[in-house]
């Protein structure tokens, strides 16, 4: 039988509206994914994880120029406000729904969270095998970067990967368009349909 997890991707301050680079509806997903986690994850998922851009010095992904594509403004970076996950979602990782959290970033873009890692050190992939999952469903902000990496990066890891773009913010309709096709190419199953408010 298949062991399937949901991966909740960087619902955090600053990719919502008030943040430093703000996906537009980011807030409503927040909530709305925190309702999902509540409502359905323990019938659903045999664990659900979070992750987090967390970054210290990652190089020239960070831009007084950015293209919005590779670079970016300063953004989540560790230790302040805008790392944090979003007030509406926080709850639900502190009250034990979210069984880990893997930071990504610390040195470099690192947008997929298949190269995130718990605080102790433990990759997602690993953790995710440990615990029986050999399928994820994705979701979170945004997605047409990190959630689509982390799709992609789910299936070079090997396991079967759905995103439930109901619960997904994209940044740009262009993008969003190419990260979909980008994804079906790659066998991601895509169901919903992606909300792009840019």
């Amino acid at each position: 039988m298949t062991g399937r997890a949901l991966i909740v991707v960087d619902v955090q301050r600053d990719f919502c509206e008030g943040g430093k680079v703000p996906v537009k509806g980011g807030a409503e997903q927040a909530r709305a994914i925190a309702e999902f986690v509540k409502d359905r994850a323990g019938e659903s998922y045999v664990r659900v994880v979070a992750t987090r851009d967390h970054h210290i010095d990652p190089g020239d992904h960070f831009s007084d120029e950015p293209d919005f594509e590779n670079s970016f403004p300063e953004h989540a970076v560790a230790g302040t406000e805008g790392c944090e996950f979003h007030p509406d979602f926080e709850p639900v990782v502190t009250s034990g729904a979210v069984h880990e959290v893997f930071f990504k970033g610390a040195h470099s873009a690192s947008k997929s969270g298949f190269e995130g890692a718990t605080a102790d050190g433990a990759p997602l992939a690993d953790w995710l095998r440990e615990h029986g999952v050999d399928a994820v469903d994705v979701v979170g902000i945004a997605t047409d970067h990190c959630v689509k990496a982390t799709a992609l990066g789910g299936v070079r890891a090997g396991f079967d990967v759905r995103v439930l773009l109901d619960y997904t913010s994209g940044v740009a309709h262009d993008t969003t368009a190419r990260a979909l096709g980008e994804m079906r190419e790659a066998g991601v199953e895509l169901t919903g349909e992606p909300v792009v408010l840019g």
